[in-house]
């Protein structure tokens, strides 16, 4: 006798992973396809499991070159829950392979908001935004379909996922990092990093720290080279209590410029928020030793040097 054939939805759906594993495609979608009506035919509603399937078979569609299914079965996943990250990338994928690069950069945009940190998604917003200047130039963004607002509830839900998840995206994070420092950037991508750099300043004005994140972190894709925009990115760690990000950033900033004073300001602050009142005192002695006038930095001297006694 054979093996026993696969027939509960978990079956199917795990022989739809191990042919996927095995990149056998076609019968990895068919067993998902399988798993999807029998789950329909329980008349129960598990909306994250259908998700799962519709995501799981966008992948094979993805694998096998079929991008307009692959945009059906994510947009269905997406139905059922979302703001779901891998059919958001999946579909972004499918989307910039048919050359459809509004949609697609709004996809990366989506999942930027869920977690600033997806090498794939910052990877994929940085070549839509150079194909859509391409295209449109300086205007590109007029052209773009809105960006949907991703709840707090859904960011908080990611923030709750298991530390493995955390492990993964600090390592994509330092990928990133490394890959942007390796690149010499063109007058051409200086310009553009210029660009973002001024609209994430815009939307600092408006209290968008958040997002104003996102456009440093693309400007920053484009060139590394500008220590303003490290210092910038800072504030807005600063202001969303994200201090170690903070202290990073400046630290960053630093390199490039060792008078910044702003970069030393917030960094002081960061380091004051961590109880580090030492490194922050320190910081603050720089700063003075550049500009000996500064007000608010003499005024968190004090302040740290209470704690320190």
């Amino acid at each position: 006798m054979g093996p026993k054939r696969p027939d509960s939805v978990e079956e199917l759906r795990a022989a739809g992973n191990q042919s996927f594993r095995n990149g056998q495609f076609a019968e990895a979608a068919t067993l998902y396809s399988r798993a999807l009506r029998a789950l329909q035919a329980q008349g129960s509603l598990d909306p994250e499991k259908e998700s799962v399937l519709y995501s799981n078979r966008a992948a094979c569609h993805l694998k096998d070159g079929n991008c307009t299914d692959c945009i059906k079965d994510c947009t269905s996943a997406l139905a059922l829950v979302p703001f779901s990250m891998k059919p958001l990338l999946r579909r972004a994928s499918a989307y910039e392979a048919l050359e459809k690069y509004s949609l697609a950069y709004v996809d990366y945009m989506t999942v930027l908001q869920i977690n600033d940190s997806v090498t794939s998604a910052l990877e994929g917003s940085s070549r839509m935004t150079r194909a859509l200047m391409d295209s449109f130039g300086p205007e590109w963004r007029l052209k773009l379909p809105s960006i949907p607002l991703v709840p707090v509830s859904v960011q908080k839900r990611w923030e709750c996922l298991p530390s493995e998840n955390h492990k993964e995206t600090a390592e994509s994070k330092s990928k990133e990092t490394t890959a942007a420092k390796s690149r010499v950037p063109s007058a051409g991508d200086v310009e553009r990093a210029k660009v973002l750099k001024e609209e994430g300043n815009e939307l600092v004005k408006k209290g968008n720290h958040k997002q104003a994140i996102e456009k440093y972190s693309e400007s920053l894709w484009f060139s590394n080279l500008e220590s303003a925009t490290y210092s910038n990115r800072a504030l807005c760690h600063l202001v969303l209590k994200q201090y170690k990000e903070a202290v990073q950033d400046c630290t960053e900033a630093l390199k490039l410029d060792g008078k910044n004073v702003k970069a030393f300001y917030r960094r002081a602050q960061a380091y004051k928020a961590l109880k580090d009142y030492k490194s922050s005192f320190a910081d603050i002695n720089s700063l003075l030793q550049i500009e000996p006038r500064n007000g608010p930095a003499q005024k968190l001297r004090q302040e740290v040097n209470r704690s320190l006694k």
